[in-house]
């Protein structure tokens, strides 16, 4: 069966959160110097490309990423196209997602140049989030960087997906990915502190 990646490749120069820490690759060691290996150093923030939010990033009692349940990041998902739309709405989705979907991914198509950090993008309403609550969703991802509108403080969606005990995924690559059912294997590293993961996010075809 097919594998589509869908995670954001990680160079030097990859956009980030203003202000956040950059990322950087650096080889600590060259194998003219060791005399064997090449040995990678690494700095980054945690929410740079794709990536997991863990509840303890925007709620300082909220699980940290060790802590969260690894079944959340594997199994069926459904990809919903919203292109076109200014921001993800209950009219926008309610026909498309099906009882029993645990996991969601948004394609909205609003961050064209990925060599840049979007100036806008399509956030999330909190309106949304009871009625995918109720068709069971646990997991939600977006291709954009924030569930949120990119100056939020309120974090309005975060916190209402949060209290409805379903989880974030950002940063996904969509463009060429076709709306439908897919199986989603989107892992974070084992961070015992960690407020958010990067991950490398695949989807599997269905057949």
């Amino acid at each position: 069966m097919k594998l589509i990646d869908i995670s954001m490749p990680l160079y030097n120069g990859v956009p980030g959160w203003p202000g956040d820490t950059p990322y950087s690759f650096d080889l600590a060691w060259t194998k003219e110097q060791s005399g064997s290996v090449n040995v990678g150093k690494l700095e980054m923030s945690a929410h740079t490309g794709t990536h997991i939010d863990a509840p303890f990033h925007f709620d300082d009692e909220g699980k940290k990423v060790y802590d969260l349940p690894i079944e959340l990041y594997t199994g069926p998902a459904t990809v919903i196209d919203v292109s076109g739309e200014q921001e993800i709405t209950l009219n926008s989705i309610k026909e498309k997602v099906k009882m029993g979907t645990k996991r969601v991914l948004f394609k909205t198509n609003c961050w064209g140049d990925r060599s840049q950090f979007p100036e806008k993008i399509v956030p999330v309403l909190p309106e949304i989030v009871p009625f995918l609550k109720n068709r069971g969703v646990e997991l939600i991802g977006v291709d954009m960087p924030s569930v949120d509108q990119l100056d939020s403080k309120e974090l309005a969606a975060h916190h209402t997906l949060y209290e409805h005990h379903i989880h974030i995924l950002e940063g996904l690559v969509l463009d060429y990915v076709a709306e439908g059912e897919y199986e989603l294997i989107a892992l974070p590293l084992p961070l015992k502190e960690g407020d958010g993961s990067p991950v490398r996010a695949i989807l599997r075809e269905l057949r």
